[in-house]
């Protein structure tokens, strides 16, 4: 796929691999902003997540970051845990995601602001990858808000409108789950972590979005006291997604 850019997309190469940014958010740029490691001598870890998206929480010149270092999951982890089939430097899972990233942002959707991505040759056939993004403040994961407390059914609304605005512009999110919608308290939404993500023409794969997200839901809320998900709540949902209509996304 051709994706639409700006000028101020760029990319170049650095030892055994190459990075794409965009220089209007960011000058500089090195390979060093995918090196954790590096990050950490300058002083500027804040926090980090383990696991699957593993991730590193990071303040730099007043800017606060998310690294995060692609990871595979299920049974294929026990033979590559970070390395992906080398095809071409487009096909990448964190070129492909920067460029969704920028292209829904640049629509006004609610994501995270795409800084830089890079990939890393390790082998002739093989390569690792990194993503920089711009953190979102001050908010959580729909995942920790159901274990803390009921959501209120405004915020289901929301949730709602907010999947129907990326489900009319034609944008799948390939692992929809409570822990990929974040909320802050003023009940606005954001959707993360797009890998594997596209664009496609609205249809049957929207329900499957759908689907799968309750099923993250009822996962987590299944030993839970019953007020923490209820039919209410997923009702409110729907009313959200079906018939508010949603606000109308920028020109890309």
């Amino acid at each position: 796929m051709i994706w639409p850019t700006g000028a101020e997309v760029r990319q170049i190469a650095f030892r055994g691999g190459a990075m794409l940014y965009d220089s209007s958010r960011a000058g500089n740029a090195a390979a060093s902003w995918f090196d954790a490691k590096w990050w950490s001598r300058r002083g500027e870890v804040r926090t980090s997540a383990e696991g699957r998206g593993a991730a590193l929480f990071i303040e730099a010149d007043g800017r606060r970051l998310v690294l995060r270092h692609y990871r595979r999951g299920g049974w294929i982890a026990m033979l590559s845990k970070d390395r992906y089939l080398w095809r071409a430097a487009s096909l990448t899972r964190s070129f492909i995601e920067w460029h969704l990233l920028y292209v829904m942002h640049r629509a006004g959707l609610p994501v995270p602001m795409p800084i830089a991505a890079g990939y890393r040759r390790t082998g002739r056939y093989s390569y690792s990858a990194d993503l920089l993004t711009e953190l979102i403040p001050e908010v959580s994961s729909l995942g920790t808000r159901l274990l803390a407390a009921p959501v209120p059914l405004s915020s289901w609304i929301a949730i709602g409108r907010c999947l129907r605005r990326f489900h009319a512009d034609g944008i799948c999110h390939a692992d929809l789950n409570a822990h990929n919608v974040l909320l802050n308290d003023a009940q606005e939404v954001w959707l993360v972590d797009f890998d594997r993500g596209s664009l496609r023409r609205p249809g049957l794969w929207c329900d499957s979005n759908l689907v799968r997200l309750r099923r993250s839901i009822e996962k987590i809320t299944e030993a839970l006291p019953a007020e923490r998900f209820s039919e209410a709540d997923w009702a409110a949902l729907l009313n959200g997604y079906f018939i508010v209509p949603p606000p109308r996304s920028a020109a890309r």
